[in-house]
């Protein structure tokens, strides 16, 4: 099977780019490979500390090391909807390895944050940090060197891409991701849109908006429109490490649970002490990375992933660029509509035929790599299935539906929504950027108008409430990059902006920070690359000066004579507040350090 051939023509770029570092990336990995599982070398002391906790059963089975022991990282907390499912997952995983003779234990637990409670709040300034904190606290678990392969259980926005980061640092060992799944369909997404917006107008008032709020978030589970956290699970299975159909299954479910079991078995199985040795950092290679960006635009996915999977391609020696997500969007449909981008949820997707019709029908139209490495043992094509359950209870796979059950919500790739891909990468005299295009409609993606210059989103909030934007602009919130503060989503605001473009305004956000994988109808351009903090040109735009921002040509310009705008120096901010409370000092080297947006906004 023969993949389009300008999807070739860009793997086969990054795979050049990325030689050297991929080649010393898979030379060490070899070299832990070789060596084998390491228990056996440990000192006695060593290993006696690492099971004496362990029952009687599992304690014999790793001092005769012969049984393979099974390491679990956790992001469960039962504060968070998409976490607290993981709470039981522990001891069905430790049955599910005892059924085969091995042993599992929870190697090390990973903060989880939800953006969803930090959104507009100071502890969003955390937020995009979190996920170099959570591979490193995940390397931790790991690095007591017990282990002979690892599940991972993690969901939302910055865990699993910390997760992965992590896991590939450990890639001589085999890796499974287990999900929680969505929760159950609440309050549908475009009513709690409209409420937010009729309390930025005041409305309504907060009894209002935390009735509509709660009746939308309500039990376990993700949050069910298609923001970073289901981007997340979508990628974790068309880049092969998830097990097949695993990714939209809902919490305590027998399903659910029964694939949480054969993900243990699964992972044991791909160990070096069995017969299918399949180590995390051969599964994602190139054209794993390419199905994964292939996938986000299919779907509409997160903006927040033109951060994420540069920081994971990287962590595999891989170096993946904005050009290589622009130029691979030219070429990939649109095939879903989940909120933002339609009216449906991920439960929705889900009846309408899921992750094994999407897969089968970008496979059809040649846009996915098949002859790539999963978990699962088998090219890609082996995920065109869906998992059902037995009369006994076990999980066995059915062939996907060969048609969608709702071309409203999932669309065969040859015959999509639009003929490209949900996400575009814009370029300018104000640097680079990324935009959401898939949920904007087509006749708001260009937009001219003066700029409104903020240093803050609480201060453009202030300006609306004071009646102040009240006609057509583009807000540029600046100083919100990554070395500013920590780069905080700006989701807050969105009902401000779309009030004012349902009263016929012509509005636009530019922004170096980010909005939420929820980015919605308003034309965003954000990432803005490089920063203000970083003397990015964003800093030298003035109230009044004329912005365009282009979402079909590709676009972002601020239309100043050449000449002074050459001359102009970029502005600075007191940046002083956002070095103290809730955390943030704790922060301060990650601010000095830290990457560019475009490069993945890592630390390491």
């Amino acid at each position: 099977m023969t993949v389009h051939a300008r999807i070739g023509e860009i793997t086969e770029r990054i795979a050049k780019r990325s030689h050297d570092d991929r080649s010393r990336y898979l030379d060490r990995l070899t070299v832990l490979s070789e060596k084998g599982p390491r228990r056996s070398r440990l000192a006695c002391g060593n290993l006696a500390h690492g099971f004496a906790a362990c029952g009687t059963s599992d304690k014999e089975a790793l001092k005769g090391d012969v049984a393979a022991n099974l390491g679990i990282i956790t992001a469960y907390n039962d504060m968070l909807s998409a976490h607290q499912p993981y709470e039981t997952y522990p001891e069905i995983i430790r049955a599910a390895a005892r059924e085969v003779g091995a042993v599992a234990q929870v190697a090390g637990g990973v903060p989880a944050m939800c953006d969803g409670v930090t959104q507009g709040q100071t502890g969003m300034e955390l937020s995009l940090f979190s996920r170099d904190v959570i591979a490193m606290s995940a390397a931790v678990g790991l690095s007591h060197d017990m282990f002979d392969a690892a599940v991972y259980l993690g969901i939302c926005d910055k865990i699993v891409p910390g997760l992965v980061i992590a896991a590939l640092s450990f890639g001589h060992l085999p890796a499974v991701f287990v999900p929680g799944g969505p929760m159950t369909t609440g309050l549908p997404n475009d009513e709690k849109a409209r409420i937010r917006q009729l309390y930025a107008e005041g409305k309504v008032g907060r009894k209002e908006l935390l009735e509509s709020e709660s009746a939308s978030y309500h039990g376990p589970g993700t949050c069910t429109f298609y923001g970073t956290a289901n981007s997340n699970q979508m990628l974790m299975e068309i880049m092969g490490l998830h097990l097949p159909g695993a990714t939209f299954v809902n919490p305590n479910t027998p399903l659910r649970d029964a694939l949480t079991k054969e993900a243990a078995k699964r992972a044991l199985a791909i160990s070096a002490s069995g017969n299918e040795y399949t180590p995390v950092g051969r599964v994602i290679d190139e054209k794993a990375i390419v199905n994964g960006v292939i996938g986000l635009h299919a779907t509409g996915g997160s903006t927040n992933h033109t951060m994420h999977l540069v920081a994971m391609a990287k962590a595999a020696g891989i170096r993946l660029t904005w050009d290589d997500f622009s130029d691979l969007s030219d070429v990939t449909p649109l095939v879903a509509r989940v909120y933002p981008n339609g009216m449906a949820d991920v439960n929705h997707f889900q009846a309408a035929g899921g992750m094994g019709y999407l897969i089968r029908t970008l496979l059809d139209e040649k846009l996915l790599h098949n002859d790539v490495k999963t978990v699962w043992g088998t090219p890609l094509e082996g995920y065109t299935v869906e998992p059902k359950l037995t009369d006994e209870g076990a999980v066995e796979w059915k062939p996907a539906a060969a048609t969608s059950a709702d071309e409203k919500v999932l669309r065969p790739a040859s015959n999509p929504f639009q003929a490209t891909g949900g996400l575009k990468v814009l370029k300018g005299n104000l640097g680079k950027s990324v935009i959401k295009t898939s949920a904007v409609k087509p006749e708001r993606q260009v937009v001219e108008a003066p700029a409104v210059v903020f240093h803050s989103q609480d201060d453009m909030l202030a300006a609306f409430k004071r009646g102040e934007l009240e006609r057509d602009f583009v807000a540029v919130v600046r100083f919100q990059g990554p070395k500013a503060n920590g780069m905080p989503e700006l989701h807050k605001l969105t009902p401000s902006l779309g009030v004012l473009q349902d009263r016929g305004f012509k509005v636009a956000l530019v922004t170096d920070g980010r909005m939420s994988g929820a980015s919605g109808k308003i034309p965003a351009a954000i990432h803005v690359s490089p920063e203000a903090c970083d003397g990015g040109p964003i800093g030298k735009v003035r109230n009044g000066d004329l912005i365009r921002l282009d979402a079909v040509a590709g676009t972002l310009e601020v239309l100043v004579d050449a000449t002074e705008w050459a001359a102009r120096t970029p502005v600075t901010e007191d940046l002083s507040a956002n070095e103290w409370g809730i955390g943030r000092d704790l922060f301060a080297s990650f601010r000095r350090v830290v990457g560019r947006a475009e490069d993945g906004a890592s630390v390491f």
